[in-house]
């Protein structure tokens, strides 16, 4: 079955976000860091019931070689991505999403 991926411009600004800080780290690490959450993307559109819920309906993905998780929310066909948070930080900005 396909599903429809919205992703929220919150959470294109945390993509964004951490595409520069690791873009200004070493040249080359951004794009790295966007590759890597393209995949994970891949992943949510294939299965999106194979991460489990966090919070409230909220579901998690991490992100592989990055400390990252894109957080997201799935209702019948639609796959809604909430956020993309680093998962040191106090996570209140992202539920404040729901």
């Amino acid at each position: 079955m396909s599903y429809r991926l919205l992703i929220r411009p919150e959470a294109e600004l945390d993509i964004q976000d951490a595409f520069e800080w690791y873009e200004a780290q070493s040249l080359g690490l951004g794009s790295e860091f966007v590759r890597a959450v393209d995949t994970c993307l891949s992943g949510i559109g294939r299965d999106p019931l194979a991460y489990p819920i966090i919070y409230k309906q909220a579901r998690r993905a991490l992100v592989r070689r990055f400390p990252y998780g894109i957080l997201y929310v799935f209702d019948q066909d639609i796959i809604t991505v909430i956020a993309c948070f680093h998962g040191k930080r106090n996570p209140k900005p992202w539920k404040d999403r729901l």
